[in-house]
């Protein structure tokens, strides 16, 4: 299978388009021609990587934080990016990052999480800006259900957890076919009276092309009649962070001892206890202080994520215990979830976990 069949099938099933505008996912190199023998899971490409990689004969590694960011002028080998880099491409290995598409998806990084400490009733913690627009669309009442089935293959109609959703309502529509029309039906200079459905879907905007074109491609006008509009809705089904609730409110210091054993720390640095019981958790893999107001917003009794700095821990203001568990930690779900999701999609191709240590942090007991 070629690289670029597989990246097809990856972004099938990892919307790319949710990612944040500053991160850099999907492919970083790579020969979308080469013939791909297997893939390797990884939580960082880093040189390690890549020798697991060239032992395991996998000439794609599709990781979770990208090696590569902007400013990389050259490639030298002068630092370790760089050498990761310059070996990938002289071993002919393609790599592929999803970071923050899978940190905004809604079945990816923190779902994870909450479904590791058993939280209920999920949410969104910080929804994504919506970006969703509504097509209407008129088509003659004989053509609408094959212009739905278009809109759908095109991925308009998506919903949280459903698809193919619309609305239809038939009515009456009027055109006159002026000089140098070729009309679908009537005769050039008279009105003509036709039985329409008038069909609606939403879609997320990164979609507008593929779903305009199906559109065109299916419907038998030769002047397709639509709108598009912009939608306000809340997104609740992407965005960073998430939130629910324990089956049964604990006390800080046993919550604190669950989320270590659950998460096998060696370590959770958190904010001054407020001897409230913990029910609601917050969470937001990786760095996540600017969930912090956010996880407050919810009434969220704890928030765990990594990276908080010494004055981050002042805004818990004795209203919610902030944990910094590690970013790494908060993440160690991740290449796991990859694996799953790619080897049900791809089930009859060559994918493995990397095995290889890529936390750089270490800890003196």
């Amino acid at each position: 299978m070629k690289l670029n069949e597989i990246i097809r099938n990856i972004e099938s099933v990892f919307s790319m388009p949710l990612a944040e505008e500053y991160d850099n996912v999907g492919l970083l190199y790579g020969n979308l021609e080469r013939n791909i023998s297997g893939i390797l899971v990884s939580h960082d490409a880093l040189e390690n990587v890549v020798d697991e990689a060239i032992e395991k004969n996998c000439n794609l590694i599709v990781c979770f934080h990208p090696i590569i960011f902007s400013g990389l002028k050259s490639i030298t080998g002068k630092n370790y990016v760089e050498k990761t880099v310059l070996k990938a491409v002289e071993n002919k290995i393609a790599i592929y990052a999803i970071h923050t598409a899978f940190d905004n998806d809604n079945l990816g990084v923190n779902f994870g999480i909450c479904e590791k400490l058993g939280l209920m009733n999920q949410q969104i913690l910080m929804p994504k800006e919506n970006h969703l627009l509504q097509l209407t669309v008129y088509v003659p009442q004989e053509n609408a259900i094959e212009l739905k089935n278009k809109l759908f293959e095109a991925g308009a109609g998506n919903i949280g957890n459903y698809d193919e959703c619309s609305f239809e309502i038939s009515g009456e529509g009027t055109f006159r076919p002026l000089e140098n029309a070729q009309p679908y039906a009537g005769s050039l200079n008279v009105r003509e009276n036709a039985k329409e459905a008038q069909i609606s879907v939403i879609f997320e905007k990164f979609k507008l092309n593929k779903i305009l074109s199906a559109m065109k491609s299916a419907h038998p006008y030769e002047e397709v009649a639509y709108q598009i509009h912009s939608l306000l809705n809340e997104n609740q089904h992407a965005g960073l962070g998430r939130f629910g609730d324990l089956e049964n409110e604990m006390e800080e210091r046993e919550f604190l001892a669950f989320v270590r054993d659950q998460f096998n720390l060696i370590i959770i640095r958190h904010s001054n206890f407020s001897n409230k019981k913990i029910k609601r958790v917050g969470v937001l893999g990786g760095s996540g202080a600017s969930g912090i107001f956010a996880a407050k917003r919810a009434n969220c009794d704890v928030y765990l994520t990594g990276d908080l700095k010494y004055h981050d821990f002042f805004q818990a203001e004795n209203n919610i215990l902030l944990c910094d568990i590690g970013h790494f930690e908060s993440e160690q779900f991740v290449v796991q979830q990859i694996f799953d999701i790619l080897s049900e999609k791809l089930p009859k191709f060559a994918i493995s976990k990397s095995v290889e240590k890529t936390n750089p942090v270490n800890y003196f007991i």
